[in-house]
Formats: C-alpha cells, sequence, structure tokens
C-alpha cells in the first residue's frame, strides 16, 4: 500500500491514499482499475482521467514481474537479494526551512518528494522510505533487472535535473545530492511489524550509500566500486580517490557521475576491462563471413541476429568487426536503448552526434560547422539536406540556412530520405559494416527507417547486423538479402574452456 501512496502523492493526488487502502487496491492492483472502478470509490471526474493517465504511462514494466526473477519473499520471510541502493538528500534543507513559513515548506518538501517517486517508478525502482528531507531507494527489489545500477544512475541524474527545475517558494534553486551503492543484503526484519518490517533491508550496502551521499557535492551523484563496476563505461565518471567514512573499517573508492557517455555499444560499455577470447561460434562466424564476402561484391547482405540476453549476439558481431579489420571499409554502429525507446530515430541521432564529434561545450555555430564536415562525406549537396539534419539533431540553425517550410509529414519523410542518401553515398565510396545492435528497443520512426534500409542495400556493399532477443518479430525474414542467425547456449566443452581462460588455469572445485 506504502508504493501506492508514493504513486498517488507523485501525480498530485495523495488525498484518495487512505481510500485506495481501504480497498485494498495496492500497487499490483493498478493496472486492472477502470473509470467506473474510480468512481464507485468516490473519485471526481477530473481526477478520475488524470489517474487513468497515469496509470497508462507507467506501462506494463513498472507492474511486471519476469519469469527470470525469484518472486520476493513471502509476508515474514526473509531473503537475501542483490540490490541498487540510492539515498538522495535535499541540500540546505535545515537553512530552507528556517528561512519558509513552515506550510511553504511543506509544499517544497511535497514537490521534491513527488519528482524523486515518479522518477524513481518510471525506472522500475522501489521507494522504501521518505526521511524528511531524504529519499531511501530500491533497485532490483521487488522487481530485478540485468541493468538495475545502470537504471539507478540514471534514475539520480533525472532527479538531480527535476529537482534543479521546481519552481517553489524558496528563493534559489533546489539541489540534491545522491549516494548509490551494491551488493548483498536481507530484506524483510523479521524484528519488525508491518510494511516496516516486509521491506527492511539488512546489510553494508544503504549505510555505504550514505556516507557516500555524505561526500557530494551540491547537484551530484557519487557511486562506490561496487556500482561502477556494473556500469562500466556507460557514465562519464570522476574519480574521486578512496575515503575515510565513519562506521566503515577501510578507506572506500569512490566516483562522481558526470553525465552519459557516448558510448557505440552498450556491449563494450559495461565491459570496459575489455573482451575475452572468443570461444565457439564458428560455424556461424564462417556463415558471416560469406555474407560479408557477397555484401563486398555488391550484395548488400542483412543478417538478424537473435538469442536470449547475455547469449552472445553483440559479441558475435565484435568477432566479426576483428576478423575484417585489415580490408577497408566503414563501421557504423547503432544503440537502441529501453530508456528511449519512445524517442523518434533515437539511435541515428546519437550515431550522428558521435560520428561530427560534438562536445558538450559546442556553440551552435561550431556543431553546425561540424555537421557540415560530416555531411560532405557522404551527401553531394550538402547545403540541401543540412537543415534537415540540423533539425533532427536540435541545432539552432539562426540564419545559416532558411526556414523548412515544410508540414511535419513533409519533414519527417525528406528526413527519413536524406539519412538513406547519406547512408548510400558512404557506401558508395567504400563497405560498409553496420552494426544495428538490441532493436527489440527501437522506436517506430527507427523501425521504418530499417525498413527502407533492408530494401536500399540490395544494390551496394553493405552488410548490415541487426541483434535482437527472441520476444521481438523482425518483419523482414524471408526477403531475399536477409539471413537469420539463432544463437543457442555453448556446449559443455566450450563453457569449460570458457571458464579455464577466465580462471587463469587456477584448478577448481570439481562441482
Amino acid at each position: 500500500m506504502q508504493q501506492t501512496a508514493i504513486w498517488l502523492n507523485s501525480i498530485g493526488l495523495g488525498a484518495y491514499a487512505q481510500r485506495f487502502a481501504e480497498n485494498d487496491i495496492d500497487f499490483s492492483v493498478l493496472r486492472y482499475l477502470t473509470d467506473q472502478d474510480l468512481e464507485k470509490l468516490g473519485v471526481s471526474l477530473g481526477h478520475r482521467r488524470k489517474i487513468l493517465a497515469a496509470i497508462a504511462e507507467l506501462g506494463g514494466a513498472a507492474f511486471a514481474m519476469p519469469q527470470a526473477v525469484a518472486e520476493p519473499a513471502q509476508q515474514g520471510e526473509a531473503e537475501r537479494r542483490h540490490l541498487t541502493v540510492m539515498i538522495c538528500d535535499l541540500v540546505g534543507s535545515t537553512a530552507l526551512s528556517a528561512r519558509l513559513d513552515p506550510e511553504d515548506m511543506r509544499a517544497v518538501i511535497d514537490a521534491y518528494h513527488a519528482a524523486c517517486a515518479r522518477i524513481t517508478l518510471t525506472y522500475d525502482g522501489f521507494l522504501a522510505e521518505f526521511r524528511g528531507d531524504g529519499i531511501l531507494a530500491y533497485f532490483g527489489y521487488p522487481i530485478a533487472h540485468e541493468d538495475d545500477a545502470e537504471r539507478t544512475v540514471r534514475a539520480g541524474l533525472d532527479i538531480i535535473a527535476a529537482v534543479g527545475r521546481l519552481e517553489t517558494r524558496a528563493a534559489e534553486p533546489l539541489a540534491v545530492r545522491i549516494g548509490i551503492a551494491t551488493g548483498v543484503v536481507v530484506i524483510g526484519d523479521l524484528s519488525r511489524e508491518g510494511a516496516l518490517r516486509e521491506h527492511a533491508v539488512v546489510g553494508e550496502t544503504p549505510n555505504l550509500a550514505a556516507r557516500l551521499q555524505a561526500l557530494g557535492e551540491p547537484g551530484t551523484i557519487v557511486v562506490a566500486a561496487s556500482t561502477r563496476r556494473l556500469i562500466g563505461d556507460l557514465f562519464r565518471l570522476r574519480d574521486l580517490g578512496r575515503h575515510e567514512v565513519r562506521g566503515i573499517a577501510e578507506p572506500i573508492a569512490a566516483w562522481a557521475v558526470e553525465g552519459v557517455s557516448a558510448s557505440e555499444s552498450r556491449f563494450e560499455a559495461v565491459r570496459a576491462a575489455g573482451l575475452t577470447d572468443f570461444i565457439g561460434r564458428e560455424d556461424e562466424i564462417d556463415f558471416l563471413l560469406e555474407r560479408q564476402r557477397l555484401a563486398w561484391k555488391g550484395e548488400g547482405q542483412i543478417v538478424l541476429i537473435s538469442g536470449e540476453p547475455g547469449i552472445g549476439k553483440s559479441r558475435l558481431a565484435a568477432a566479426l568487426a576483428e576478423r575484417i579489420v585489415g580490408e577497408p571499409h566503414t563501421r557504423l554502429r547503432y544503440q537502441c536503448s529501453p530508456y528511449h525507446s519512445n524517442s523518434a530515430l533515437r539511435p541515428f541521432i546519437a550515431q550522428l552526434e558521435r560520428a561530427a564529434a560534438f562536445k558538450a561545450d559546442d556553440t551552435s555555430e561550431q556543431r553546425l560547422d561540424k555537421l557540415e564536415a560530416l555531411l560532405a562525406i557522404g551527401a553531394s549537396r550538402v547545403e540541401a539536406v543540412a537543415p534537415l539534419f540540423a533539425a533532427l539533431l536540435s541545432i539552432p540553425s539562426g540564419e545559416r540556412y532558411p526556414p523548412l517550410a515544410l508540414s511535419p509529414t513533409q519533414q519527417r519523410r525528406r528526413t527519413l530520405a536524406a539519412l538513406l542518401d547519406q547512408f548510400e553515398g558512404l557506401a558508395r565510396r567504400q563497405p560498409i559494416l553496420l552494426s544495428f545492435e538490441d532493436v527489440h528497443w527501437a522506436d517506430a520512426t527507427s523501425l521504418e527507417l530499417l525498413d527502407l534500409t533492408v530494401e536500399r542495400v540490395r544494390q551496394l556493399p553493405v552488410l548490415a547486423l541487426f541483434t535482437f532477443r527472441p520476444e521481438f518479430e523482425p518483419p523482414w525474414v524471408g526477403l531475399p538479402n536477409v539471413g537469420t542467425l539463432t544463437l543457442g547456449r555453448l556446449d559443455r566443452n566450450d563453457v569449460e574452456s570458457m571458464v579455464a581462460r577466465v580462471t587463469g588455469g587456477r584448478a577448481l572445485p570439481a562441482e
């Protein structure tokens, strides 16, 4: 019930929390509520519409329990879980409360709590506790994801931005400090009662997160070594060195998060230490090399690589790139993300920004100069397409280009055509190895552009690899230039060989 109350507060309708609790409506029931149900509860028409819209925004992921994840502990049971813990603290709240009227201070705290709650729930986190000006949240409970550490850091960055934008009666912008740590804890303390017992966490991880939060400057996230290992190079990090902190015997290492990195590949970003030796998959590599030879002759090829998470899809694509590194070609890499699945053409925008070498402090004029230099490589009439690309990348063009006198539909159609023409121009210069990773997270407009790409590459020296998970049903199966690879698990000999190399040949217990 606490999760539901927090969610209602986050959308400004906390007054209904007691009514929901009296009718046994917990967070798992929300998705099934109808307009008639809410009317029976005495919710006004306007508030019914607001609640139903907010439920729709949560999406299925906020309610679903993946099959691969164990169910949370039964009532009254304790359970070991691997969690990433986030502690968020409002900076200067004591001084602020001395200056503000109590009602105004209450409004500030409510706005801060609501922003934290909305963002935490968006990333499937669990809000365990509001501590006045502090927030305690768990990621990995009750729903666990393969990327809980990344989700926590992204949630923290969004909270910092959202709190800084809050309009309150405080005379200055609000700011928070955030500490994040990861580790094994026991959740469900049998010595306590009710909801507090059910969600209490015992272990070093929350204490470590609290100590890290205290080390941070306003508007920063500080992460522990345990979290830093899991997030790899997905974020820009600044080493803060080692610190002596109260309650922990050894000095702790800490890093400040400075933003999201411009990684070309999630696979390589989370494996900052480099790749292990490639084991098995020789038949698959031979298949890809044969397709590459056909593509380099001008018979463009698409290969659909399917498999469950962690099975080796991206590793296979990387191994192919290693095999042909000595052959002249252009490598293009596009990465889809679960956090941008509703952002039109996000993988293409990110690739263009990387290719143009944009920097955070570039002016609009500098970005336009870099964009034009990039387009000159593949486009014959830069001045004709530059305004479309500038609009796609949200670069103000000032007086350099005339305004685009196009309807949204016309602009979208011409932008897709310009992206395809730029791609073909690059392919006419030299062969292309294209990797489009995690297509199951692609937005609708990107999928439409992939449809057009599959058709366009038939007469071009292009090998395009599309990787995705089994739940995605690609519409390109059966087309003449499309091949498929479904990756199964490695056999026992390959697994033993992999373990032996990872452990450096050290003997392990037989079991």
